[in-house]
């Protein structure tokens, strides 16, 4: 598309991808994941998450309950 006063410099050696009838977005976060096995990756690229942010790889206790009084 095209807007009043802005100017797309594309360069040289850009790659020209065909995109009619597609829609095309920057890749997806995924704030909340649990690395527990590397298959995560493969699933979260095809499913369009290119960063994924969290923590976890597994079971542990959770925190302690208050002190009795």
């Amino acid at each position: 598309d095209i807007q009043p006063g802005v100017a797309i410099v594309i360069g040289a050696g850009t790659e020209i991808i065909a995109g009619e009838g597609m829609i095309v977005t920057a890749g997806g976060i995924d704030s909340h994941i649990h690395f527990i096995c590397p298959q995560q990756i493969d699933e979260a690229l095809m499913s369009g998450v290119t960063t994924m942010i969290g923590g976890g790889t597994g079971r542990r206790p959770g925190p302690s309950p208050p002190p009795a009084p």
